[in-house]
């Protein structure tokens, strides 16, 4: 999904990370969002979305990886964005799954 993406925007900044990031936070914020309303307890099924799905989606180590990269290579401004962007807009589509969940 990650090459997909990166690819489709044609661009050196690691947009195609980013991409996946905030996809997998959307699917964990709705998934937290259904067990609200739904009250879905068993671990299991937390297990398997939250920690399996989302984690082996999203890409902590690659989201490093790039900006380290953008340091080495003294882009530095766009490793700051990197962080930023993917902080941010994580933080806020976990958010929006748990209000899209709850609608």
């Amino acid at each position: 999904m990650g090459k997909f993406i990166q690819e489709s925007v044609n661009k050196t900044f690691p947009f195609g990370t980013l991409g996946v990031n905030v996809l997998a936070s959307i699917v964990l914020g709705t998934f937290v969002g259904m067990v609200e309303v739904k009250s879905l307890t068993n671990p299991n099924y937390k297990a398997l979305i939250a920690i399996g799905f989302c984690g082996g989606f999203s890409t902590f180590s690659t989201f490093s990886n790039d900006t380290l990269q953008l340091i080495q290579n003294n882009r530095m401004l766009e490793a700051v964005m990197n962080i930023l962007l993917n902080v941010i807009l994580c933080i806020l589509a976990t958010f929006g799954g748990i209000a899209l969940a709850k609608i």
